[in-house]
């Protein structure tokens, strides 16, 4: 991997290779960024078949479209199956992304792709669920204020109804995928021990959304982590800079287990998490 390689954005995507089997997990915010950091990165996504979209947000979905054209040139099935959340479609009512989803969707399927709606767990391979959409069970408010949406008893607030989460049931316990863990990471984690695996939950990775939240909050996602049993946090995307350390602290971890993500850090059973320099 190259430390040197890629370009930042406002936006997340992760290529997950588990037991051979080879997923994309969002497709980040503009239409290029994850095709050129690919081809920068060395990273081949030749064979995948397969992208989880975590919501709706721009930010997670912008390169569908591109991606799906550009790789089915040569193979037809290349990233032709997205599965998503039940909601994802909903007609937004306000908010950043109004209509944009809609585009995504007529590019996508009119590109060959097909979508997958889910509205419980699904085992897309062994050991590897999705959520499908998380309930709400603990207080997080992890989602932007201003956006609405149409539901069939009126316009509501839009509270990322679709939003999933990847989660890999290993033999040292569970790996969570997030891209902003807009249901809450506290949520989405209780749900996959009571659906997956009732077992500890090894690491936490991606966007969790905690970048505007008070030390109060903080402190009770660091405490319900810690009971968890997190034991590595890689906080990308929307965590926050401010929130990583702080959850770091809370959590009783090093420099080792919790840092930032940044663009082309992984995350290995065996070697645990690698940021590249710049976070190390």
């Amino acid at each position: 991997m190259l430390a040197d390689a890629g370009i930042g954005e406002w936006g997340f995507a992760a290529l997950v290779e588990a037991d051979g089997h080879r997923i994309l997990f969002d497709t980040g915010a503009r239409p290029d960024t994850v095709l050129q950091n690919a081809r920068e990165l060395k990273v081949d996504l030749a064979g995948v078949r397969d992208v989880v979209l975590s919501h709706h947000h721009g930010d997670h979905t912008g390169g569908l479209v591109t991606l799906r054209r550009e790789y089915a040139k040569a193979d037809p099935e290349a990233l032709g199956r997205a599965w998503v959340g039940r909601g994802i479609f909903l007609p937004r009512a306000a908010g950043p992304y109004v209509g944009m989803m809609t585009a995504v969707k007529s590019g996508y399927e009119a590109a060959g792709g097909r979508f997958v709606e889910l509205d419980q767990p699904r085992e897309l391979f062994p050991g590897v669920w999705i959520t499908g959409p998380v309930p709400r069970v603990h207080p997080e408010r992890n989602w932007p204020a201003a956006g609405r949406i149409s539901t069939d008893d009126g316009t509501v607030e839009d509270n990322l109804p679709e939003d999933q989460a990847l989660v890999f049931d290993t033999d040292r316990g569970l790996v969570a995928l997030f891209g902003c863990g807009h249901a809450g990471v506290v949520n989405t984690l209780a749900y996959a021990r009571r659906t997956v695996r009732d077992a500890p939950v090894l690491a936490v990775l991606g966007g969790l959304h905690l970048f505007q939240k008070d030390d109060a909050t903080l402190d009770w996602t660091g405490d319900r982590l810690r009971e968890f049993g997190v034991a590595d946090l890689l906080g990308a995307h929307c965590t926050g800079l401010e929130a990583v350390y702080h959850l770091r602290s809370r959590l009783g971890l090093d420099r080792r287990h919790c840092m930032v993500g940044a663009v082309g850090a992984s995350f290995t059973l065996d070697a645990g998490i690698d940021p590249l320099s710049l976070a190390r």
